[in-house]
């Protein structure tokens, strides 16, 4: 065992201040220099993560404290990015559970302490946030060890040590009432209670590779917990592939370290450490390093299973290619199976019509960030309504379920608990909290798709939704997620206000005016569950005399503009995303209107 170093991951639920927590103990840690300007949430480097404000990839970063090492692995608090987790947890020997001090425990702090708990991990509890108004830290702590209990910690991990604080005002305390001082309390629990890595030095070299990362200079890097021996460049390696057991021969070019926000080159990595490792011309996340062939493959933790499925399309619409440079079927499948390389818990694969292929992922979410990712690098695709992944049990017929929790304003419950019942939502738990209700209810997957636009939407922004996957079960029947129809234009042209005007009387818009459209493009929402054509491009017809109603523009109410994931969510199952890295489009799969009835005629026959 390596006494110098300290393996620690940080989990908690989406907003809890995990990663804020990893900026004030980076600060501590020396990693900036007195000068130096402090960087926000720095972990969260992505441009994705710093607009959503969440973590999506789990990052390693590490600390030099008292002659210690603490490395730290941050990872996402969002359950579509289990795959991450999984892999974080890996390389670590303690987590830190950051909790809100007036949230509590949530749905996404409960997934991710459960997988911590299975990997036998010893457990910090971090109360953290114990500076906001009507804050219950006493009752949170209490709330973190019920939670402890209902998921069967052993009692090694039951009686976790806590500290009280504020990770963005850069205090931590033994005990409630202390002075607030600095992040000491904080270093000292984890050196007393996250035990050294377990490794073997004197054994031969071993290491699995948990992550993978580029370098434009020495390709790609793979990252791991060093279990035996150390990595000392030029030393010749085998990487023994997770998929099909085949040994490769290899060299290891360079090592890395991990040192504050970034990595350092190093002669040797040493047992214990967490380190990058390049020299490979293909390696993957599964795969096993070791220094001979005869050594024997690591295992890989199983990643949960992905529970939706959606198409991605090449762009055959009329306006294909003015907005991005990548947009063919080949280009299309080199990107996606480039994401297989680094995402463990997608699935991608051909489908029996060209252009088209199948992607399997744990959540909208997932999907909006890869589908946000690939608009940003220059494609163009389309993209379809996600549909759940059934199973066969004993001949019948099973569906995905999942717990949902939704805290919403007292006076919005009876439209929520209606928005459930529509949705075959069965409430499984009903709590009072100081400002709001908390409702538990078991739902399926499908019945689940969109249900945040309709929490957004009748609470005025202020709903929280969070939902973790909890089973297979019996098919639920039928179940009506979108009760409204749509506007589809049947002129290809810009938009006018003469024409959206009369358009915005049959409901509401989705173009303003100015804007491309095409036929068999969604223009707009009616609150009818019927679809309607309209002319959006007709321009006044003009004569010599002055009409009253020539400022008919100033009538025209904004255009509603959907994000990546709600869009996603919203389009029905006859229906696609057009994604471009200017502009987000909704359109029918069918252009043409008359082809659309043809097929309505021989579905109804």
């Amino acid at each position: 065992m390596n006494q110098s170093i300290r393996n620690i991951a940080i989990i908690a639920h989406v907003d809890h201040g995990k990663t804020t927590l990893v900026d004030k103990l980076l600060k501590e840690g020396g990693v900036y220099r007195a000068n130096q300007q402090v960087q926000e949430r720095a972990m969260d480097s992505m441009d994705l993560e710093k607009e959503k404000g969440i973590t999506i990839k789990a990052k390693n970063t590490s600390v030099h404290w008292q002659d210690k090492i603490i490395n730290i692995v941050d990872t996402p608090g969002h359950a579509d990015f289990g795959g991450e987790v999984e892999r974080a947890l890996r390389m670590v020997d303690g987590v830190l559970l950051v909790v809100d001090a007036y949230d509590g425990p949530q749905a996404q702090t409960r997934f991710v302490l459960r997988k911590a708990l299975a990997h036998g991990l010893k457990v910090v509890i971090v109360i953290n946030k114990i500076d906001r108004e009507n804050a219950e830290p006493a009752k949170m702590y209490e709330k973190v060890l019920e939670l402890l209990m209902e998921l069967n910690a052993t009692e090694e991990q039951f009686d976790a040590p806590v500290v009280y604080g504020s990770g963005r005002d850069g205090y931590m305390m033994f005990h409630l009432g202390e002075e607030k001082q600095d992040m000491t309390p904080l270093f000292q629990t984890i050196l007393d209670h996250v035990p050294p890595p377990f490794a073997k030095p004197g054994e031969p070299f071993h290491m699995l590779v948990s992550n993978i990362d580029w370098s434009d200079y020495v390709g790609r890097i793979a990252i791991g917990k060093i279990l035996g021996g150390q990595a000392s460049v030029g030393d010749p390696v085998f990487a023994i592939r997770h998929s099909d057991g085949k040994r490769v021969r290899a060299k290891i070019s360079r090592v890395f370290e991990y040192s504050g926000l970034g990595t350092q080159e190093t002669a040797a990595g040493v047992a214990g450490n967490i380190v990058g490792i390049s020299g490979f011309e293909d390696i993957d996340i599964g795969d096993t390093i070791a220094a001979s062939e005869e050594q024997h493959a690591l295992p890989f933790t199983q990643i949960d299973p992905p529970t939706l499925e959606m198409q991605f399309c090449v762009n055959d619409g009329p306006l294909v290619g003015q907005e991005g440079k990548l947009v063919t079927s080949r280009q299309l499948r080199e990107r996606l199976m480039r994401e297989l390389k680094t995402n463990v818990s997608i699935y991608i694969e051909d489908s029996d019509k060209a252009g088209v292929f199948n992607v399997k992922a744990r959540g909208a979410m997932q999907v909006a960030v890869l589908v946000e990712t690939m608009r940003r690098e220059g494609f163009e695709l389309l993209v379809s309504r996600p549909t759940v992944i059934e199973k066969t049990v004993d001949g019948h017929r099973h569906e995905p379920y999942e717990t949902v929790w939704i805290e919403v304003p007292d006076e919005c419950v009876g439209t929520i608990m209606q928005n459930l019942a529509n949705r075959k939502g069965k409430l499984t738990n009903m709590e009072k909290l100081a400002h709001s209700t908390m409702i538990e209810a078991t739902i399926t997957t499908r019945g689940l798709i969109g249900m945040e636009i309709d929490v957004v939407n009748a609470t005025s922004g202020r709903g929280v939704l969070s939902h973790l996957f909890k089973e297979y079960g019996p098919y639920a029947g039928e179940v009506l997620t979108r009760i409204t129809g749509t506007i589809i234009a049947t002129e290809a042209g810009e938009t006018t206000s003469y024409a959206l005007v009369m358009v915005q009387e049959r409901g509401k818009l989705f173009v303003g005016p100015g804007e491309q459209v095409y036929e068999g493009m969604i223009v707009g929402e009616n609150p009818r569950n019927e679809d309607i054509a309209c002319n959006a491009v007709r321009a006044k017809a003009l004569t010599n005399f002055r009409s009253q109603g020539s400022g008919v523009a100033t009538g025209l109410t904004p255009a509603a503009k959907l994000s990546l994931e709600r869009a996603i969510e919203y389009i029905a199952s006859d229906e696609f995303v057009e994604v471009t890295p200017k502009n987000l489009r909704l359109r029918k799969r069918i252009l043409k209107e008359v082809e659309r009835r043809k097929v309505t005629r021989a579905a109804k026959g």
